[in-house]
C-alpha cells in the first residue's frame, strides 16, 4: 500500500471559460429568425430548452439504442466499456484512510458507462461533421453515474479500437433487418405458391 498526499485545497486551480449556449444573444436571433415567438419571454424559451434537454437525456438512458437527435445532427447513446488501464483512485477514501484507494467499479464487474456522441450517420451526412462536439451537461452526467450500476449490462459494448461509427451502422442496420423480416413473416402463405 502506498502512502497517498493528501491534494493541497487552497492551491490555485484552473477554471475553463463556461459558455453559454442560452443566452440574450442566441435568444435575439432566434426571435429575429421566427418572428411568430417574439412576444415569449426570454426565461420562458430557456425553460422550453432545457424540458427538451432533460427528455432528451433520460430517453438516452432509457433505451438501449440511444437517440437520433433531431435535424440529424448526430446521434447519442451510453456505451459499456472495459475499465481503464490506469488506476482509478477514490479521493474522499484515500484521504480518509491515508493510503491510495482505488475505484474497482464491483457493482458493474469492472465495467464504466461512456456517453458517446457520433455526428456520422447513414443518411443525411451533414457539412463540416467533424466540428461538432457535445459536452454533457452535469445533470446528465449524475444521471448516468445513478442509474448506470443498476442496469449496466443493458447498454451497448464499444470495442476500444474500434469507431463508435461502426457500432452505429450495426444497430441501425439490424433494427432495418428486424423490420423487414417481420413484415415477411406476417405475409407468408406456405399453402399460396
Amino acid at each position: 500500500m502506498r502512502e497517498f498526499k493528501k491534494p493541497d485545497v487552497k492551491a490555485p486551480r484552473f477554471r475553463p471559460q463556461v459558455y453559454n449556449v442560452l443566452n440574450s444573444d442566441f435568444l435575439g436571433s432566434f426571435k429575429k429568425k421566427f418572428s411568430k415567438y417574439k412576444h415569449i419571454d426570454d426565461t420562458v424559451l430557456k425553460k422550453i430548452g432545457k424540458t427538451f434537454n432533460t427528455h432528451v437525456y433520460q430517453t438516452v438512458i432509457d433505451v438501449r439504442d440511444g437517440v437520433q437527435l433531431p435535424e440529424s445532427i448526430g446521434w447519442l447513446f451510453i456505451g459499456t466499456c472495459e475499465q481503464s488501464k490506469k488506476e482509478n483512485i477514490d479521493f474522499a477514501k484515500s484521504t480518509k484512510y491515508g493510503v491510495i484507494v482505488t475505484n474497482r467499479n464491483w457493482e458493474t464487474d469492472g465495467k464504466l458507462a461512456k456517453i458517446f456522441f457520433t455526428s456520422y450517420a447513414l443518411k443525411h451526412k451533414m457539412k463540416n461533421r467533424e466540428f461538432w462536439e457535445f459536452v454533457a451537461c452535469r445533470d446528465f452526467k449524475r444521471l448516468v453515474a445513478k442509474t448506470y450500476p443498476e442496469n449496466w449490462n443493458m447498454y451497448l459494448a464499444v470495442d476500444p479500437s474500434k469507431r463508435a461509427k461502426l457500432a452505429y451502422q450495426k444497430t441501425v442496420l439490424k433494427n432495418m433487418y428486424k423490420t423487414k423480416e417481420t413484415e415477411d413473416l406476417k405475409n407468408y402463405n406456405e399453402f399460396d405458391l
